[in-house]
């Protein structure tokens, strides 16, 4: 048995969900893909895979023993990698999402800067505001704000992200400067057409960390960020955003951050993929630049 070929059509068996789909993916026979299985769950003397006539799935044993195979593969890969790397710069195509307002200020500029520096690489840059599912959609690498809700996902955190509560110097003079969370309960507070009313989690130190929200009220509701904080610089209400959303008028001091001893934790700001292994040349050098850019992120 070519163990190699084996480990490689279990991986191959385990990341496309079939047998056949696996066979396509290698380019090589169905009875070849059967046999290589069988000739390894032989060799290790466990069963890899769960089969029936509609579906296949991984034994317990059979996921331990798939992250034992991508690192060998990896191993490999990166050794002949290393080679290569230095003999020819990274080209190709590589599709990368991130959420619509981080992508333009952030992701954008940095995306472009690298094509600028390797010019035979293509890239598509794809904005959104919803959890893009990599795999399904064909993402290479995806910018993700906050907790992953996603397990599979290979994650490396490049900082972190406040949520703020933000007004202008011109609209405290005139209301007041909120000290706790509930004084948000008097103010005018501008919004997001269709969020939750409430506000928060905002965390009470004094009781034992314990969080809660805070259900606000006002006369401007707006279904996109940049109105909502351009309707807080003009002294409007208070807003509560993500810094990175204000972080130019915070400094600049058209804004001032509000209720910072009752802030939530920071959400991770995370670089994510689909999978960390067999990654090609040119994903693998983004994904450095891309560390670099925003390594260390935190605003303000």
């Amino acid at each position: 048995m070519d163990k190699l070929k084996a480990m490689q059509t279990f991986v191959q068996i385990a990341d496309q969900g079939s047998l056949t789909a696996a066979a396509l993916a290698l380019d090589t026979s169905l009875p070849a893909v059967v046999r290589a299985l069988a000739a390894l769950e032989a060799d290790l003397g466990v069963r890899l895979f769960q089969r029936t006539t509609r579906r296949i799935a991984l034994t317990e044993e059979g996921r331990r023993h798939l992250d034992s195979c991508r690192q060998v593969l990896a191993s490999l890969h990166d050794a002949e990698a290393a080679l290569k790397a230095d003999a020819r710069e990274p080209a190709g195509q590589l599709t990368i999402t991130a959420p619509v307002q981080f992508g333009q200020m952030h992701v954008a500029p940095a995306v472009t800067r690298f094509v600028q520096r390797y010019p035979q690489m293509r890239c598509s840059v794809l904005l959104y505001d919803r959890v893009v599912n990599l795999l399904e959609e064909g993402i290479d690498v995806g910018i993700r704000i906050g907790p992953l809700e996603d397990s599979s996902l290979v994650a490396h955190t490049l900082g972190h992200i406040r949520r703020v509560v933000v007004a202008s110097s011109d609209y405290l003079a005139r209301a007041g400067v909120p000290r706790h969370p509930k004084d948000l309960l008097r103010a005018n507070c501008v919004r997001r057409t269709g969020n939750n009313p409430s506000w928060g989690p905002f965390i009470d130190k004094k009781d034992k960390g314990r969080p809660f929200s805070i259900s606000v009220s006002g006369n401007l509701d707006f279904n996109q960020i940049a109105p909502a904080v351009e309707a807080c610089v003009a002294g409007m209400g208070v807003g509560m955003f993500l810094s990175y959303q204000v972080a130019p008028y915070l400094a600049d001091q058209r804004l001032q951050i509000l209720l910072e001893d009752y802030e939530s934790p920071p959400r991770p700001l995370s670089l994510v993929l689909p999978h960390a292994r067999l990654l090609p040349t040119r994903t693998r050098v983004f994904i450095d630049w891309m560390c670099k850019a925003l390594q260390g992120f935190r605003q303000p």
